[in-house]
């Protein structure tokens, strides 16, 4: 049995690229979200800082273009790569189904290690319990998978939110709201004084809402969704074979990019005007706009993938993506790098600057933008001398057992 990894010839390289760019998408909407109003900073900062005209028309920006695709495309890949490795696995001989098992278990144990620990947003714990549901439905047909995936990525985080807006879960243990003007000027305070131990208790308090509320179950079966979509995807073969089906990708994207455009941007205008009672008088403008926010991102995520295919197989626009391909093959060490990069911004552990409150949008979009462009460069430097990530790394030992060659030149066992 060999560990190695895919060989160069053998990747596919829309899939790097696309992890890429989802990547990107994730870390601004984790830093200017992080930095909003209810999480580490309070609506009355925000509207003093001289940049909050500008700030308030980028958060609406972000929301428009970035909020729910990058997610719903980042785990998408998850459930391709999920179908390609068990291929992979089965061609070779290989007992994918205990490696895999052991694969997801890693993945939980760095998911919750880096969500108590780290960053109260993790996602890999979230990937690797949706994970194991998509493993139980490896042998089912394409219909359950389409089917099914499209029902739990447009339905389920729309039913949970409404349980916890309508049986008051999460409030029957008496929990504070940890939302409040107050509770975010609580965790400011922690993050000044340096005070580590206490913001893991605070932030470990925003998850424990959220899981007595049904949130992170939702978010969970959002997330099977869109791995069982990216499961038959895999099975179609399309993005492997992505220049042999370009036609098509080309009408998905005529239909899919303006359509989600225009609906998304519609979501963001109710978003930007309802709260200031600038609509005409309706009591459910929020919940129209967030069940069409819902239903419709998938919808522009697809008009993104088929648009970043469509531009790998046009020199100008594939020279413009390559670079993404470098981050993308590191994505799990540089997501959790990104988690270090917003904490170092936003709180005042160790040499943290301490700047939630006092950093709008405009500057958090900038900071995670020149970063993710620092992360590129330095995963083009560390691929060409490393196999893997240094996460990575870890990951597929924890996986196979033994600790794979390291140097990019060497030779698998």
């Amino acid at each position: 049995m060999t560990s190695g990894p895919v060989a160069p010839a053998d990747r596919v390289q829309e899939l790097d690229v696309l992890r890429g760019v989802a990547l990107y998408g994730v870390f601004v909407m984790n830093m200017v979200w992080l930095g909003n109003q209810g999480i580490m900073a309070t609506e009355q900062q925000l509207l003093s800082m001289p940049t909050a005209g500008i700030d308030f028309a980028v958060r609406a920006l972000v929301g428009w273009l970035v909020g729910d695709k990058a997610n719903t495309l980042f785990a998408f890949l998850f459930g391709l790569g999920f179908y390609l490795q068990m291929r992979r696995a089965e061609l070779a001989g290989r007992d994918f189904e205990r490696l895999y098992l052991r694969r997801l278990s890693a993945l939980l144990a760095f998911g919750l290690f880096h969500l108590v620990f780290i960053f109260f947003w993790d996602i890999l714990s979230i990937y690797a319990l949706a994970g194991f549901a998509l493993f139980a439905l490896r042998r089912t047909t394409d219909r359950v998978l389409l089917w099914g995936g499209l029902g739990l990525a447009l339905g389920a985080r729309i039913l949970f939110q409404w349980l916890a807006e309508h049986t008051g879960l999460g409030d029957w243990a008496g929990r504070a709201d940890p939302y409040t003007a107050a509770a975010v000027l609580a965790r400011q305070q922690l993050s000044d004084a340096g005070d580590y131990g206490g913001l893991v208790r605070a932030m470990g308090a925003v998850t424990l809402h959220e899981l007595l509320n049904g949130i992170l179950l939702g978010w969970m079966l959002y997330a099977l969704g869109r791995f069982m979509l990216g499961a038959w995807t895999g099975r179609k073969g399309w993005l492997q074979r992505s220049g042999d089906y370009l036609p098509g990708f080309r009408r998905v994207m005529a239909v899919t990019l303006p359509a989600g455009l225009v609906s998304q941007g519609l979501v963001a205008i109710v978003r930007v005007y309802e709260p200031g009672g600038r609509l005409p008088d309706w009591d459910h403008w929020s919940l129209a706009a967030e069940t069409v926010h819902l239903l419709t991102a998938p919808i522009l995520a697809t008009g993104y993938l088929c648009a970043i295919v469509v531009g790998l197989h046009t020199p100008g626009w594939r020279r413009l993506l390559a670079p993404f391909r470098h981050a993308g093959r590191m994505a799990l060490s540089n997501y959790v790098m990104q988690s270090f990069i917003c904490g170092f911004v936003l709180f005042g552990v160790g040499p943290g600057l301490a700047l939630a409150g006092r950093i709008g949008a405009t500057a958090l979009l900038i900071v995670a933008t020149a970063a993710f462009a620092a992360q590129v460069v330095v995963s083009h430097w560390w691929l060409a001398r490393f196999r893997y990530g240094p996460l990575e790394w870890a990951w597929r030992g924890l996986t196979y057992g033994e600790w794979p060659p390291a140097a990019a030149g060497s030779r698998a066992p």
